[in-house]
């Protein structure tokens, strides 16, 4: 028998048809943008759609915030003002688009915040860490990047709501100034957690972030309470000492600016506490309690390519650029480059054992091309007293 559906205007008999198609053609015909009112019931429907449709395309969960983010501009501004951001000009040379989702697209009514839980199939990350001899790669930057995925998987969630609803939206992986974590807690999907990430009770906090601005008035979920009480675990067990306060990250401090965003020398006050992190960090999430909870992913691009979840530190400085072009394609890892890439191992070749297979690894470099890795290299001989301290005769 026919489903009868009463939207505002009018009633559609539809037979044997799917959910999805059923919803577009009743969507076209009674959806109005400027007029919440008559549509607010297919709203609501089509927001716990939009929620299956996430899932369908591989997001754990989807929720939906409006755009008021004043707190968190406020926040924003005095951590700008503070230089907590470094180098990364781009925290603020956009103003305040990233804290007014209307004022970066015109029109957004609504955010649609969805996550992915990226946590691969890997070597044990504190086996890795507690072997100075091994590289440790952050854990979302094992296999690819991650921005083609959730982008692509996005737009698709976007196309689908386009057929039942036509709207004007974007979609965001980390890559235009989005306040990601803001809008994702004010869509229930978690609280922020004192070292500044999105923790939820399903998941902790190994996921990514993606967002659809969209124009239309969707119904909003209600934000969770926050569940850190009074645990500072991720704070105590930052190495560099970067989560300055609850909620407060300085980023001149963390490895993950350190290992990724920072373009210069690393400065030798944290060298010695980089240990063997090579590319981002994961302490203050490695001690969590909520990451109990964290979901292993099936998604077959944030696997483990190369044998980076456990590689050796040596093995790796030994690469030419072409080996790391070759196998860095498509790897979170390839924006930093060759040059950085040297510079990172350098460092944790020198927090090693002086054993004669790192020696000989950072002497094959002592005259390489650039000031740079050369720089990182002396220091590195210096710790293992190949090399005079600087200053000495």
């Amino acid at each position: 028998m026919g489903q009868l559906f009463a939207g505002g205007q009018r009633c559609l008999f539809i037979d044997q048809v799917q959910a999805s198609r059923r919803l577009a053609i009743m969507f076209r015909m009674s959806v109005e943008h400027d007029n919440p009112s008559g549509g607010q019931g297919n709203l609501e429907l089509l927001a716990a759609r939009i929620k299956v449709w996430g899932r369908e395309l591989g997001f754990d969960e989807v929720g939906i915030s409006d755009t008021a983010l004043a707190d968190a501009e406020t926040g924003l501004l005095a951590w700008l003002a503070d230089g907590c951001h470094g180098q990364m000009d781009y925290m603020y040379k956009h103003g305040v688009k990233r804290s007014r989702p209307e004022a970066l697209l015109p029109g957004t009514r609504r955010v649609i915040s969805a996550r992915m839980s990226y946590l691969p199939d890997a070597g044990r990350a504190l086996e890795v860490l507690g072997d100075p001899d091994k590289a440790y790669i952050s854990r979302y930057a094992l296999g690819r990047d991650y921005h083609k995925v959730l982008r692509a998987r996005l737009q698709k969630l976007a196309d689908r709501i386009s057929v039942a609803a036509p709207h004007a939206h974007r979609v965001f992986v980390d890559s235009a100034p989005v306040m990601e974590v803001a809008l994702a807690e004010k869509a229930g999907l978690g609280w922020r957690g004192k070292h500044s990430l999105l923790l939820s009770r399903q998941a902790g906090s190994f996921f990514f972030l993606g967002e659809i601005y969209t124009d239309l008035l969707l119904p909003v979920d209600e934000p969770v309470g926050e569940h850190c009480g009074k645990c500072s675990a991720c704070i105590s067990a930052c190495p560099t000492g970067a989560i300055v306060g609850p909620y407060r990250v300085d980023a001149r401090r963390c490895i993950s600016y350190l290992t990724i965003e920072l373009k210069g020398a690393i400065p030798e006050e944290f060298r010695s506490l980089m240990g063997n992190r090579i590319y981002g960090c994961d302490d203050c999430q490695l001690v969590c309690p909520w990451n109990r909870f964290a979901q292993c992913s099936d998604e077959p691009d944030f696997q483990v390519r190369h044998g980076l979840d456990s590689a050796g530190l040596a093995e790796l400085f030994g690469w030419p650029e072409t080996k790391f072009v070759e196998l860095m394609a498509g790897s979170p890892i390839y924006r930093i480059g060759y040059e950085r890439w040297l510079r990172n191992i350098a460092v944790a070749l020198g927090n090693a054992p002086g054993s004669p297979e790192v020696i000989e690894a950072l002497n094959s470099r002592r005259d390489d091309s650039s000031s740079l890795v050369r720089e990182h290299v002396t220091w590195a001989l210096r710790q293992h007293h190949v090399l005079p301290a600087e200053g000495t005769v």
